[in-house]
């Protein structure tokens, strides 16, 4: 059995701020930490911080931003519901009429219960799809904490996975997406407790600790459900018959094994270091929940268990008399409580200043304790008075010295926060900051106490508890990462494993490269019990080094125990460590412990490895990092072949959402609309500090005077989905999501004019196969359509799924409804009495079909209710009901092979200078002022661009609502005769088209005219003072350095836009 005691290596970050002496960088050995990321340089916090500052000001300012420009403008709606008997679970009736206009809550009533039921997002149900391949595409939902709701970052990554994954399904392949719960352990236990005692005034130390465990599963099975009904809430196709909760028995026996073997291997080990502590918790922490909170100078802050808010800021300095010498030692620290804990002075050799001392003691004025003077190069001599205290218990970097040193370690400040028996009687049992202010009057009594003035730090604070974090030496278990990590590094540059974007490859690197082992062990009741024992034999002593096993079980532990140290079972006694795993080792298994591991479960050998991670780029090292090196550790192979990581969601300013900030937007509050006044309460009821609350307030009452519109579920993915993921961080308003809302509107009335439609005729619509587009509009949209599918599928391979929104909203609105359908009512209006109006109406019908058809099958991936509610009541007239699967969401996606006889690439080319001459003819009609009158319009172009405009001519006419149009070439050597007219009359209106094209408007009246100049000098004057304001603020703005760079060039912006 491995040895599992090792001595504890250094931490080569400190936190900030601990004295006035720094140490000079050098290449020291990685270190057990819970603290394993590198800090950010000082100067690119100050940036962060001077960012964060200019975006508060502007929100409390009565300044012009950007945010005023997006104000939330909109009106109520009228709320249609769904009130047709249907049994959960059964088919929704679309039989019914209908409704006049698109409403959120009518469409998304009903159809995912029945989706669920059917077990349409099973593995299973991929045998039944007629379009089957062999392929097999799997991944798990990075699993929300069970005590959470749902933000909108949770959003984004459903809704990002759940398009990939439905576009998936309906491509044939066998998909597996796995839902799943973290137990979360912190965060849990804290908010199990916080109940206990609201409710009952009861503490945790007040019960046992199964009787805790109890409260907390009681709590779990009231609350743990929600999670799941906000998942299905955004409509996420997941498997729910396969949900995984990280404490089931059968994840909690993977847990217990991966212990066991990483144990047995001896990649977990046992050791004395520092660790990231909360005195508040009585717990180590992990990275994730360490806040850093930059101070600028002295702050108060308010910290559980004190009544009065503590100083935070300063630096304080006193002075070590040196022993046998008439002089003293200068040193200074932001934690002056921790000099109780000092067991030497660090100078530079080279430190000229120190020279005569090197070598001597210092007397320490409260305990009488002895201090060397110790030398180290990699003290900075440059920095305050270049020496610094060294307290190797509570400091990284102390720890450090006193590995070089062989120096002692001392612990003054214990797990609870207070004061140790080291200190003495006069502060035994003090709190740590009640010392703090003690210790400096003790200073000044002795006349050591040297000054103090203001100090910028960064200080960190647990953002479970608001507690200010202690580094404390404690026992604990670690997993050595060196190895993983450079099997994770290897992983990516020989390709096996692909990270999207491709850029995070180098921080990837970088971090593993200089990880450091992980501290596994939390101080909590609620999580995986550590699966290793203290062993006790009959003739041992308390003096004695402490004696562990390990095993899946007590008896198997016990067992293990009798072999190692050759003595009968039942005379050991085993003693269970207290501690838990840290959350994210559970985490950390989730991809093949979901799968049935460490069994050989069918599910393990038929969708592991994953296909895919997909996950927000902030857990790349907490998270993603930790289940490569677990999963190749454990079970030979990495756990996914690709990883895929979208930005982090700001709010419209440019703040990160946290929920300390209050800012955070709950998605169900923008599915089902919310008052203003209820968000100002959210914001209230949170944790948030008082100036973070004020900006959140003001920043609600800019944004949303009115609350928040219902947006419903489509609406928002499809809104989230059109941001670049890959790439800045996407600033999300509410007014781009109310505008998906209307094109959910636009997507209702084409419906309803498609069913007029077809509703007009008894012939049935031809099948694609053997709809043939004739006439030059149906080349045209059946054409862009094809090369639509074509976006789409090189967009979704790509994983860019803001060109696949962007592709597929032009072609419905701009192809599909403003161009194609406006030019067939002319068509459709024709009365059905010849041959020639017949055929052509049929085959407007049957393309119209097809292009809304095959539209709702492209979209149904990103608005998946919305597309199932309109394709359900376009089946009737589906040529191939019978055949079809009875849901939109096992449709076959539609491939560009598919319309390889839609493809007219001449005609896309073409009627780009349609879309032109259109373009320029509507600015005619609007500068004249014209609504309801169709003049007479030429043309006067080349003899190309001629022929163009004659193939769509009835198009032309449509859509610029002209009368006529005569088409003249000025040069008639090289027009054909069929295509020469009369020059243009003069006194007509130009517009220039291009080099070779222009427009002539024919007005038959002058008084248009003169009307017209009059408006437009209205229009002037009014357009006048706004310009003059806009200009004003830009020059102020100039003259202001705290005006953010992009305000001030939006209101340039603007300006040049008015002028």
């Amino acid at each position: 059995m491995a040895q599992m005691w090792r001595a504890g290596r250094v931490l080569t970050a400190r936190l900030g701020g601990r004295g006035a002496a720094r140490l000079c960088s050098g290449t020291l050995p990685k270190p057990p930490s819970s603290t394993s990321s590198p800090p950010l340089s000082s100067r690119l916090q100050a940036q962060k911080q001077r960012r964060r500052r200019e975006r508060e000001e502007a929100i409390l300012s009565g300044q012009h931003s950007p945010a005023e420009d997006g104000v939330l403008g909109w009106s109520e709606k009228q709320r249609i519901e769904y009130t047709a008997h249907t049994a959960p679970g059964t088919k929704k009736d679309t039989s019914l009429p209908l409704p006049p206009s698109y409403s959120p809550e009518y469409v998304e009533s009903s159809w995912y219960q029945w989706w669920e039921k059917e077990g349409f997002f099973s593995p299973e149900q991929h045998e039944r799809l007629p379009h089957a391949v062999d392929q097999t595409f799997s991944l798990c939902i990075p699993p929300p904490n069970v005590t959470g709701s749902l933000h909108l970052g949770h959003a984004l990554t459903v809704a990002v996975e759940d398009a990939l994954v439905r576009w998936r399904r309906m491509q044939g392949h066998r998909v597996l997406w796995v839902p799943g719960c973290d137990h979360a352990g912190i965060a849990t236990q804290t908010v199990v407790e916080r109940r206990l005692l609201r409710e009952g005034g009861r503490r945790r130390q007040d019960f046992t600790r199964q009787e805790f465990l109890r409260e907390v599963w009681k709590w779990k099975n009231e609350r743990g459900e929600e999670i799941y009904q906000q998942l299905r809430s955004l409509g996420a196709s997941l498997d729910w018959s396969r949900a995984c909760f990280t404490m089931d028995p059968a994840f909690s026996r993977a847990v217990s094994e991966a212990f066991v073997r990483l144990a047995d291997s001896g990649r977990i080990y046992r050791s004395e270091a520092l660790v990231n502590w909360s005195c508040a918790l009585e717990s180590a922490i992990s990275d994730i929940e360490v806040d850093s909170k930059d101070l600028r100078g002295p702050t108060l802050l308010s910290v559980p268990g004190y009544d009065n808010k503590v100083e935070f800021g300063t630096m304080l300095t006193f002075a070590y008399a040196i022993e046998g010498h008439d002089g003293e030692v200068a040193v200074s620290t932001t934690r002056p409580e921790t000099m109780l804990g000092d067991v030497a002075v660090a100078v530079h050799p080279e430190d000229p200043r120190y020279q005569a001392i090197h070598g001597k003691q210092c007397r320490h004025p409260f305990t009488s304790r002895l201090l060397p003077i110790i030398t180290d190069p990699l003290v900075d001599m440059e920095l305050g008075t270049g020496a610094v205290k060294v307290t190797p218990a509570h400091d990284h970097t102390d720890f450090l010295l006193s590995q070089r040193h062989s120096l002692p370690r001392l612990t003054v400040i214990g797990g609870d926060g207070n004061m140790t028996t080291a200190c003495g009687q006069w502060l035994q049992g003090v709190k740590r900051f009640d010392a703090r202010q003690m210790v400096v009057d003790a200073l000044v009594e002795r006349k050591l106490f040297r000054g103090k003035k203001n100090h910028a730090m960064t200080l960190p604070v647990c953002s479970r508890s608001g507690d200010i974090i202690e580094p404390l030496l404690k026992k604990q278990w670690f997993i050595s990462c060196d190895e993983m990590a450079k099997k994770a590094i290897q992983a990516v540059e020989d390709g096996q494993l692909q990270i999207v974007p491709h850029y995070y490859s180098k921080t990837w690197r970088n971090w593993l490269s200089n990880i450091s082992d992980w501290c596994i062990s939390r101080q909590l009741w609620w999580g995986h019990q550590i699966p290793a024992y203290q062993v006790q034999l009959p003739d041992a002593t308390h003096t004695q080094e402490e004696r562990w096993v390990w095993g899946r079980s007590e008896h198997e532990a016990r067992q293990r125990a009798a072999v190692r140290y050759g003595v009968k079972p039942e005379d050991i006694t085993l003693t269970q460590d207290p501690d838990v795993l840290d959350t994210w080792f559970s985490s950390g298994l989730f991809p093949f412990a979901m799968l049935g591991w460490p069994e050989q479960t069918p599910d393990l050998q038929q969708f592991y490895p994953n296909s895919l991670l997909e996950t927000g780029s902030d857990l790349v090292f907490f998270w993603v990092a930790r289940m490569v090196m677990l999963g190749t550790e454990l079970t030979g192979q990495l756990p996914f072949k690709q990883v895929l990581f979208h930005s982090m969601v700001r709010d419209k300013h440019g703040r990160k959402m946290s929920k300390s900030l209050g800012n955070v937007i709950d998605p169900l509050d923008v599915i089902h609309g919310v008052s203003l006044e209820r968000l100002q309460e959210k914001v209230q009821e949170g944790n948030v500090e008082p100036r973070e609350r004020l900006v959140s307030m003001e920043a609600q009452r800019k944004d949303f005077p009115k609350g928040i519109p219902q947006c419903g579920t489509d609406a928002l993915r499809f809104a989230l989905c059109s941001h670049k993921m890959q790439g800045e961080d996407i600033s999300l308003s509410i007014s781009e999501v109310l505008s998906c809302r209307h094109f959910c509107n636009k997507m209702w009335q084409t419906l309803k004019f498609t069913l007029g439609v077809l509703g007009d005729s008894s012939t049935p619509v031809t099948t694609l196969e053997q709809t043939a587009a004739v006439g030059s509009m149906e080349r045209w949209v059946c054409s862009r359509l094809h090369s639509t599918v074509l976006q789409c599928e090189q967009g979704l391979e790509a994983s860019e799924l803001h060109t696949v929104t962007s592709a597929l909203h032009s072609f419905w609105v701009h192809s599909l409804c403003d161009v194609y359908m406006e030019c067939v009512k002319p068509v459709l209006a024709l009365a059905p009495d010849t041959e020639q109006s017949v055929g052509a109406q049929q085959g407007v019908r049957s393309v119209l079909f097809h292009c809304v058809s095959m539209s709702l099958a492209l979209l149904s991936p990103f608005m998946p209710f919305i597309t199932e509610e309109l394709w359900q009541r376009l089946q009737p007239f589906s040529p191939a009901a019978a055949a079809v699967p009875p849901t939109l969401c096992l449709q076959p996606y539609p491939r560009s092979s598919q319309l390889a006889h839609w493809h007219f690439p001449d005609e896309e080319r073409d009627f780009l200078l349609v879309q032109e001459v259109v373009r320029a003819a509507r600015s005619l009609r609007a500068q004249c002022g014209m609504t309801k009158e169709k003049p007479a319009m030429w043309a006067v172009c080349s003899p190309s661009q001629a022929q163009v405009l004659l193939h769509f001519g009835p198009a032309v006419w449509t859509l610029s609502r002209i009368s006529s149009l005569h088409i003249h070439c000025p040069d008639a050597a090289e027009c054909p005769p069929a295509l020469l007219s009369t020059p243009p009359p003069t006194g007509s209106l130009v517009a220039v088209v291009d080099h070779t094209c222009q427009l002539h408007l024919h007005i038959q009246s002058g008084g248009d005219v003169d009307k017209r100049v009059q408006q437009l000098s209205l229009r002037r004057d009014r357009l006048l003072p706004k310009l003059e304001q806009l200009l004003l603020r830009q020059q102020e703005q100039a003259s202001q350095s705290k005006v953010p760079a992009h305000i001030r060039e939006q209101t340039h912006s603007k300006g040049a836009g008015v002028s």
